[in-house]
């Protein structure tokens, strides 16, 4: 086969569309002996797929067509001319954003959440009236949809319509050889000179966006946490300045505890596993998600896990993760003061963690993955040989 892939909705590499889309060419590259691979990219991103470069065709796409709206117009206009052109086979859009509506060949998306649908303050008006009403119609018109999680799928199944056939349900996975416990001695003392943790802390790894990841709930949280129990523990933020990322900065600054508030910024690939395994507790309280990739990873470091159960949450962690009311103050401080006191329960996390971890696997994914694109590929043929013969019969001297 020959498969494109449309990587422009990665945000440079600080999303977790962008692991997604990182994490599953990796994956796909051992299908490369057989099938060809194209990759469209945008110039400033070329860097992080030099990893593949050597496997797969890389097409540079300029950076004027990186802003949304002229990005969503080089989709709808440029890349269908550009799959015609390359005979492709198969193109994979990984974000319901930029599915196309033109068919050039078969037409594979991955939805990793409909959010518009259950979280009114998300996105500005632009973006929730393409996420509710145009990527709808957008939706149907692909050949295959993927989504990352049940509660997922029902969601597109509800609210977009799609027919149940269409639709493949693949979960996340984590990557095995990066995310594993190694040496929490050696993590600790990274983290202590990198970022100035010398003290335990809790740690969310998640953009800067309010109100949606929930920042500033946890940190009301921790306030009252800490006025409560005197405790020497802080609070580390892992992520880029996102939406609303002012509100959050401004809810430190009036923390009485506000120095035992960090903000790390984006922390590269390389340095993440070893700041979960440096983290006494991972705590996770986002009004929303379509999987959850942070509390995994978190999990599979051997970090015991705080996790909200909101949209695909409760799938993604099970029983291995400490449930928490997102919206509920309370219910935060309570499980911030409880994993603090209990190192019992931290242990039983840890162990439960690790189990559900290995649930999850992006070889496994991958192999899924390129399961849909043979099939979306395989129905698009037998589409166009019907649609071949349909129209030789109807030429004269044929009826």
């Amino acid at each position: 086969m020959n498969i494109g892939i449309s990587t422009s909705v990665i945000q440079r590499g600080r999303s977790g569309v962008a692991q997604y889309v990182l994490a599953l060419v990796r994956a796909l590259l051992p299908h490369t002996a057989q099938h060809q691979f194209t990759l469209f990219v945008l110039e400033e991103d070329l860097p992080l797929f030099a990893f593949a470069e050597s496997e797969l065709k890389i097409v540079p796409v300029s950076e004027r067509f990186r802003p949304a709206l002229k990005n969503i117009w080089w989709h709808q206009t440029a890349l269908p001319q550009i799959a015609r052109d390359r005979r492709l086979d198969v193109l994979h859009v990984p974000s319901y954003r930029r599915m196309l509506w033109p068919q050039p060949c078969a037409l594979v998306a991955t939805i990793h959440d409909l959010a518009p649908f259950h979280f009114a303050g998300k996105y500005d008006r632009l973006r929730m009236f393409y996420g509710r009403v145009v990527a709808r119609k957008l939706a149907q018109r692909q050949d295959q949809i993927i989504t990352v999680s049940r509660a997922t799928g029902q969601d597109v199944l509800q609210f977009f319509g799609v027919a149940e056939e269409r639709l493949s349900v693949i979960p996340n996975g984590v990557d095995h050889t990066r995310f594993f416990p190694g040496s929490r001695a050696t993590a600790r003392k990274q983290v202590a000179e990198q970022h100035g943790l010398y003290r335990p802390f809790f740690l969310y790894v998640a953009r800067l966006e309010h109100p949606g990841k929930n920042h500033v709930q946890l940190i009301e949280a921790f306030n009252r946490f800490k006025t409560e129990t005197g405790s020497e523990w802080q609070l580390a933020f892992a992520g880029s300045d996102w939406h609303g990322a002012k509100a959050i900065r401004a809810a430190i600054q009036q923390s009485p505890f506000a120095t035992n508030i960090h903000c790390l910024g984006f922390v590269t690939e390389n340095d993440l596993p070893n700041l979960y395994r440096a983290a006494e507790v991972f705590v996770y309280p986002s009004l929303f998600e379509g999987f959850g990739l942070p509390p995994m990873e978190a999990m599979a470091c051997g970090c015991p896990v705080i996790s909200s159960t909101r949209g695909a949450l409760g799938e993604a962690v099970g029983d291995a993760a400490a449930p928490v009311n997102p919206e509920d103050t309370g219910s935060l401080q309570r499980q911030l003061a409880r994993l603090v006191a209990e190192e019992g329960l931290r242990q039983q996390l840890r162990a439960a963690g690790l189990k559900q971890a290995r649930c999850f696997d992006w070889q496994t994914t991958a192999a899924a993955t390129f399961e849909v694109y043979a099939r979306a590929a395989a129905e698009k043929a037998k589409t166009r040989s019907l649609q071949i013969a349909l129209a030789a019969f109807k030429q004269p001297g044929n009826r």
